[in-house]
This record gives structure tokens, sequence and C-alpha cells, in this order.
């Protein structure tokens, strides 16, 4: 049986004020993260995308099996078919597989089943995840894929932020439209749809709060 070799881990000390300046600063930039649904058509370096999704890769995953693809939708017209089949499955989430109190829910953010921002941002970065592994010799099996994937589309969405960049965590269910599409092999499931891009110049977003540190978390 192969065994990683270890090798030592270390980082630069930092003092306890440092370390409190480092988490308190890191929290307010993360705090000013928004979803957005205006995107403006400004062009991305590719480079920026792909040290984003570099970043995305350096995710913790169930036996450091890794079980993630980043699809990356640049195409004029494949976005333009994500978009007309996004908007089949949205018309039927809210014109009935929706429940009344999730209605009632999304009301505020004032959502709809129209999702222009498919085809105005630059890039979509589709989220997928490999169910199990396809290999010469068969199949092999993935652990954990779901909270894997979950922590790598976390970072991802953080480095989009850091970067300077806008995006929207868009999971029109179903979402196997999707595999079809990009022709993805069999052993990947579409989880996220993202757009990634700039805001438009008119680009504004609900005056919504987030929850109290007291209403997240409990210490013992």
């Amino acid at each position: 049986m192969k065994t990683y070799p270890y090798i030592p881990y270390s980082r630069p000390f930092v003092s306890d004020v440092q370390l409190i300046e480092n988490a308190k600063k890191f929290y307010k930039e993360m705090d000013s993260r928004r979803t957005i649904r205006h995107f403006s058509s400004k062009t991305v370096p590719k480079e920026v995308i792909e040290a984003i999704i570099k970043t995305a890769s350096t995710a913790p995953s169930g036996a450091h099996k890794q079980p993630w693809t980043f699809a990356v939708v640049a195409s004029v017209e494949m976005k333009k078919k994500i978009r007309a089949a996004a908007e089949i499955e949205e018309q039927e989430n809210y014109n009935g597989r929706m429940s009344e109190e999730w209605l009632r829910d999304l009301a505020p953010l004032g959502t709809d089943q129209f999702k222009p921002f498919l085809e105005d941002a630059p890039y979509l970065i589709v989220v997928f995840k490999k169910t199990y592994e396809i290999h010469p010799e068969g199949k092999r099996k993935n652990y954990y894929v779901s909270e894997s994937v979950g922590l790598a589309a976390g970072f991802l969405i953080a480095a989009i932020h850091q970067a300077g960049l806008c995006s929207l965590t868009h999971t029109p269910s179903p979402m196997n439209f999707l595999e079809r599409i990009l022709e993805r092999p069999k052993n990947e499931r579409a989880v996220l749809l993202i757009p990634v891009g700039y805001p438009a110049s008119n680009a504004e977003v609900p005056d919504i709060h987030r929850k109290e540190l007291d209403d997240v978390s409990v210490w013992y």
C-alpha cells in the first residue's frame, strides 16, 4: 500500500495581537462579500479564474480524493444554452415545485425564474462532485464527497471575492441539464452554478443583515 511521505510543516509565529488583527481584517473583508444578480460583461483574465480554481482545490477532502471538477464556461453559445435550460427548470420551480413557504421566504429578495446573469457574466463556473473515480481497472470509491465539495465551493467563493470579483451561487434544481449540456462523464453530478465577473454599473443588492455571533455559535 502506498503511503505519503511526511514532511515538516510550520508557519511563522504570530503574536496574539497580530492574530486578532488578521482574523478581524479577514472577517471585515469577507463581510463585504455579497451575492449579486447584475453582472458586467467586462472581460476577466483567464489567469485569474485559473488561480481561483487552484485556490478552491486546496480545500481538504476525504482521503485526499479531491472529488471535484470545476467546469469553466466562457462560450457565449454555451452560456445561452445553459440559461435557456436553467430557466425551464426555474419556471417549474416557481410555478409548482416550490412550497408556498419557500416562495414567501424568497419574496423579499425579489428573485424569479428569469436568469439573465447566466449570459451577462463573462464566466460561469459549474461545480461538479465526483461520486466515484473512473480508472481503467474499474471504479474507485470517493469519501465524504458532498462535504469535501462543499468545502471547496466555500474556498472558491472566498477566492472570487478576494480577487476583486463577484459571484452568485445558483442552484436551479434539478441540475442534470448541466451534465448533459457540458457532456460530463457519468460519475459527475452538478451541485453549483456560479456566475463570476464584475458587478454591473447599476448593480444593487438587498439591504440584508447577517445573524449575530450569539445566533450562530455556542461555547462550551
